[in-house]
């Protein structure tokens, strides 16, 4: 089966909540030897914001978009065995999170996965983390480089309020920004504070952890 049209199954699947069909989907995508990042990326994250475009427009409920995101968790948890058992080990750390007062993850759990399928240990704190605990965290675990994420635009202002946090306190961490909120000013974020690299999919990301300090020994 072609990934979008996939994707676009994957869409009605979501929206009518039947999560065993979703489940079914993806059994069927791996076993025509699609890999876990290319679904994230070509079927789940489509259909994912879609989902969201129609919550904001009016034409799906909050029920509908909680019970869609609901499903799509549990379909991740059952695929994190893949993501754990197909990674190889590296000595570097990340830290991926939504922002505060973003209540959405799961963009930044693809991210997170795909830290680890790439033999990185990711530490994924997930929705709503306050500013000052994840300043804390970071300071616990000296990570490698930090992942914010923001599935809507309303958002920005406390992304730009944790950047300049993070990077006052620990100037050499890269913070990679990305997320549905960014794709219109993603780039312009990035601009206005150094050290912060906007990436706008996972393939991005994947490019990203190629990079030669990233294949061998981390940036600390």
């Amino acid at each position: 089966m072609e990934t979008k049209n996939a994707s676009e199954k994957f869409l009605s699947i979501l929206l009518n909540g039947e999560r065993q069909k979703g489940l079914d989907l993806v059994n069927e995508l791996l076993s025509e030897n699609n890999g876990v990042q290319q679904i994230y990326e070509e079927v789940i994250k489509p259909a994912m914001y879609k989902v969201g475009e129609l919550w904001e427009s009016g034409a799906i409920s909050v029920a509908s978009e909680h019970l869609a995101s609901a499903i799509v968790e549990s379909i991740l948890g059952q695929l994190y065995y893949r993501v754990i058992t197909s990674s190889g080990h590296k000595d570097k750390v990340a830290v991926i999170s939504s922002v505060e007062q973003e209540v959405h993850q799961i963009g930044a759990k693809m991210v997170s996965d795909v830290f680890e399928l790439n033999g990185w240990t990711s530490h994924f704190l997930g929705a709503n983390t306050p500013i000052e605990e994840l300043i804390k965290f970071i300071d616990k675990v000296n990570p490698n480089t930090l992942g914010l994420s923001i599935s809507i635009d309303l958002h920005i202002g406390y992304l730009e309020k944790t950047i300049k946090k993070v990077r006052d306190k620990f100037p050499e961490i890269p913070v990679l920004i990305g997320g549905q909120g960014l794709i219109e000013e993603g780039k312009d974020i990035m601009l206005k504070h150094p050290g912060a690299l906007y990436l706008k999919d996972l393939c991005a990301l994947e490019s990203f952890l190629k990079q030669p300090q990233y294949e061998t020994t981390g940036v600390n």
